[in-house]
């Protein structure tokens, strides 16, 4: 009966909704609000809570030299799960999409936290991947249907504040539970996982309490795009796992070479199922003959790969050359987290009341590229306030674009069309942000051989380390005895094991003598340098294409209103043909 209740009250709601035109109050809106933030938080948390805990998860299940496994699963499925969730929202509505993605997504949590193999994990974390894919896309997407583009901005800096809060606290959590041995008689890394049960459950009360939006009222036949989704998963899978595992693999390896020839025959294939299906498609090639959002999708994934760059190597820098801890790092980025949250409420504001955007993608990668300017200069012996200059150029630059970019993808097309526009330009900003990271840490680690042979052959630090080392002074002779010193002391006397010293476990730079460890930071430090000349290029190439950027005027009312308005016209036609043709009889003229 309870149950009977409920259904009866939603749709009641969900009425309420479609009779006031599709116009929400602020209370509604702001109740939504909060639902939407939960789910994001649990996807967003989890991209960060499981890094520094990682390293004690695989030591605990004995599987480290698979741990990559447990990210790269998560993000290949989560990733080809963003656009199929949109192009489904669409079709048959946000809210059951949203409730089953936090349900998929809190059933991998409890999974995961329960898992016995690194292997386990990993096919566990996939099945959270596929609800997280909708805990990104479809909220974006809501945000779409209930909100004009000028109020839209306002709102979306609420979900960037989401963003900014889970990337400080996530490492601080991870780091608190992996260092925890046992919480309520259970290990304190599977709390990782678990921490998602209450978040969740808060989320679905939330969503199922407030979040009542219309049904989709569809005036044709539509077709499921099976295919389409096929040639997405195998071609995105293939190319995410390329880029994952390319380095391991070698570039040009048989096994590299056969995805890039996989991924260059999933494309074609996708692009002629998609050409075939029209509007059926998965991501509709139609949304890309509007120049608006094709630019906005090609900006999203070059601003993607600086971003997601950026939030990889500056924490390794932070950690490894600066020796900060996981949790002293995550608050050493939040200049990055607080020039995103600031400038994204500005711009928000801005364009609530001038509903104009031009400016900002221009100005947010012209932010960017200063940051990643600044970056280029930095050294093993740089004051961490230069860094975090940086981070805040770098943070007041993407707090521009990224909610910029989604209002003029979601501006450019129909308002039926706000799902998979939504979900294709998160989907497209993620693939980005993943060949930014790989990439990044390909230049990275096939530059650090070089580098170090550099640091080595730097007269100051030589120097350096060979007093350190000089068996005739006591100082020397306790350098040499500190059993902290083993390791380092055994590389440097294979002069073989200098170019790959930093491929493992480098926690022996912590322990070592500063003077020994020090030709070991230069050089990779000097490494990074170059992955933020690669970013650098990239931001730049992005500062270039934001000109030509034509920037659409933002529209006035809502997709549900347009969608109430344009379903009111059709019933007034569909009334008029009606009574038309019952009084056309009594209308005819007298022939007596």
């Amino acid at each position: 009966m309870s149950r009977v209740d409920s259904q009866a009250r939603s749709t009641a709601r969900a009425n309420a909704v479609a009779d006031s035109g599709g116009v929400m109050s602020h209370r509604q809106i702001m109740f939504v609000i909060y639902g939407l933030m939960a789910g994001m938080f649990l996807s967003a948390l989890d991209q960060t809570v499981v890094g520094t805990s990682i390293r004690t998860i695989a030591d605990d299940l004995n599987g480290l030299s698979e741990q990559a496994w447990v990210t790269t699963a998560y993000l290949i499925v989560s990733t080809i799960a963003t656009p199929i969730y949109g192009k489904l929202s669409d079709i048959f509505g946000r809210r059951p999409l949203f409730i089953f993605a936090i349900s998929i997504f809190l059933a991998g949590s409890v999974a995961s936290g329960f898992a016995t193999s690194i292997f386990e994990l990993s096919l566990f974390r996939a099945f959270q991947g596929l609800g997280a894919g909708g805990l990104m896309a479809l909220p974006l997407a809501i945000m779409g249907d209930m909100l004009a583009p000028r109020e839209r901005a306002k709102y979306q800096g609420y979900f960037l504040a989401v963003f900014g809060i889970s990337s400080v606290i996530g490492p601080l959590i991870g780091g608190l539970f992996a260092g925890t041995p046992e919480i309520l008689f259970i290990a304190g890394w599977r709390w990782v996982f678990l921490i998602n049960l209450p978040i969740g459950a808060i989320a679905l009360v939330i969503v199922m309490s407030f979040l009542h939006l219309p049904k989709k009222s569809v005036n044709r036949s539509v077709r499921i795009d099976w295919w389409g989704a096929a040639a997405v998963i195998v071609t995105v899978g293939t190319l995410l796992l390329v880029a994952e595992q390319g380095r391991s693999w070698g570039w040009m390896s048989p096994a590299a070479i056969v995805s890039y020839v996989v991924v260059a025959l999933g494309i074609a294939a996708f692009i002629l199922v998609e050409r075939r299906m029209g509007d059926d498609a998965l991501i509709p090639l139609k949304l890309f003959r509007s120049s608006t959002f094709s630019m906005a999708t090609v900006l999203g994934i070059l601003v993607g790969f600086g971003m997601f760059g950026a939030l990889s190597t500056i924490p390794l820098y932070l950690q490894l050359v600066k020796g900060s801890t996981p949790t002293e790092s995550g608050f050493q980025l939040l200049p990055m987290i607080l020039g995103l949250m600031i400038s994204s409420i500005v711009s928000g504001q801005l364009i609530s009341r001038t509903g104009k955007y031009r400016i900002f993608p221009t100005l947010g990668t012209a932010f960017m590229a200063v940051g990643f300017f600044l970056f280029t200069f930095i050294t093993a012996d740089t004051p961490i306030w230069f860094v975090m200059l940086g981070m805040l150029a770098v943070g007041l630059g993407l707090g521009q674009l990224m909610q910029t970019l989604t209002i003029a993808s979601q501006n450019s097309v129909g308002a039926r069309d706000i799902g998979v526009a939504t979900s294709s330009s998160t989907f497209f900003r993620q693939i980005g942000g993943t060949l930014g990271v790989a990439v990044l840490f390909s230049v990275l680690f096939s530059r650090i051989p070089d580098t170090l042979a550099a640091a080595f052959s730097d007269s100051k630090l030589l120097t350096a380390l060979k007093a350190a080392t000089d068996p005739t002074t006591t100082a020397g002779q306790a350098v040499l005895a500190d059993p902290n010193n083993k390791q380092i002391l055994g590389i440097l006397a294979d002069p073989s094991q200098i170019g790959t010293a930093l491929d493992g476990n480098t926690s022996f730079l912590t322990t070592s003598d500063p003077a020994l460890a020090a030709p070991f930071l230069h050089g990779f430090a000097d490494a990074t340098v170059s992955g933020f000349w690669v970013s650098l290029i990239v931001v730049l190439v992005a500062f270039v294409l934001s000109l030509f950027l034509k920037a659409t005027p933002l529209r006035e009312k809502s997709a549900l209103q347009e969608v109430a308005e344009a379903d009111a016209a059709v019933l007034a036609q569909s009334a008029a043909a009606t009574t038309g043709a019952q009084i056309a009889p009594d209308t005819r003229p007298d022939t007596k």
